[in-house]
């Protein structure tokens, strides 16, 4: 007789899907990185003397033994502060919701999960070169003799140390909106960033910029809660919004096509009669009936 088990799906919080760069720096105290941006998460952690480490527009001095994390398309630089400092950086791709706990998050790192970092840096140092002292590294390059399973054990790693700096939040951690409730806010920032900007040439990189998320899972994201594209959701409020100032009367097709940043007045009736069925000196005719 065939027996019947029921299967328990694992579900995870936390899910780093790709690993940028790791590195080590051992500067004097000269040191300043005058600061970049860019789409994924950096941690920074302090091995010796101290930093001052910029996120956005504050400026935290760390000593020895603290980490702070980077949100992706944060502003972030990184100076010594009255010594030779030693650190290391680690800048990973992860999209999971529970990382928000981390934006701004700067604290010294408990003694009890120094481990954790310390095994995944250990197995980072076993499968890649990591670079020394050159902040201008853009990627990482895999050891011939790495041992099997590395990057599973580097992912495993941080996760393990992550999800301990959630839960030393409380017995059961922060809590968290449900995804819905986080896909229908993110959707909501979206339209509010374009109703904003609406008159300006609105592209999806920059919406992307603003709000800290990857083009494809916007994209993904917005077309599954309106059933439209990006794309054809600025175009129909910019012509909304032509409309309205077709009723003002006060501008002619030229001025109104210039105003909402359309490339010429050809393209702007074009992208109006595909819109609405008629150009817009149809539809002003239309208001004097």
């Amino acid at each position: 007789m065939k027996a019947t088990y029921l299967k328990t799906r694992l579900p995870s919080i936390l899910n780093i899907t790709k690993i940028v760069t790791v590195h080590h720096f051992q500067f004097d105290e000269t040191f300043a990185y005058p600061g970049e941006r860019h789409d994924f998460w950096e941690m920074v952690y302090v091995d010796r003397g101290r930093v001052a480490a910029t996120g956005g527009d504050e400026e935290r001095i760390l000593s020895q033994g603290d980490v702070i994390f980077h949100a992706p398309n944060e502003f972030h630089a990184i100076r010594s502060y009255r010594s030779a400092p030693d650190f290391f950086i680690i800048s990973f791709v992860c999209e999971s919701e529970a990382m928000r706990y981390f934006i701004g998050y700067h604290a010294p790192l408990p003694r009890s999960l120094q481990p954790f970092l310390t095994a995944a840096l250990r197995e980072a140092e076993g499968t890649y070169v990591i670079p020394e002292n050159d902040p201008h590294a853009r990627g990482l390059t895999k050891r011939e003799n790495a041992p099997v399973g590395g990057e599973q054990m580097i992912k495993t790693y941080l996760e393990q140390l992550m999800i301990q700096l959630i839960r030393s939040e409380g017995p059961a951690g922060p809590v968290f909106p449900s995804r819905e409730q986080m896909e229908s806010h993110l959707l909501t920032v979206v339209k509010q960033y374009i109703e904003r900007r609406i008159r300006e040439p609105v592209r999806i990189a920059e919406i992307c910029e603003e709000i800290g998320y990857s083009k494809t899972y916007l994209c993904r994201l917005f077309h599954a809660q309106s059933g439209e594209t990006v794309g054809r959701y600025i175009t129909r409020r910019k012509v909304a919004c032509a409309k309205d100032l077709i009723r003002e009367g006060t501008r002619n097709m030229a001025e109104i096509s210039d105003l909402l940043s359309f490339d010429n007045p050809q393209y702007f009736c074009r992208v109006f009669r595909r819109v609405t069925g008629m150009s817009p000196t149809e539809f002003k005719k239309s208001l004097e009936i």
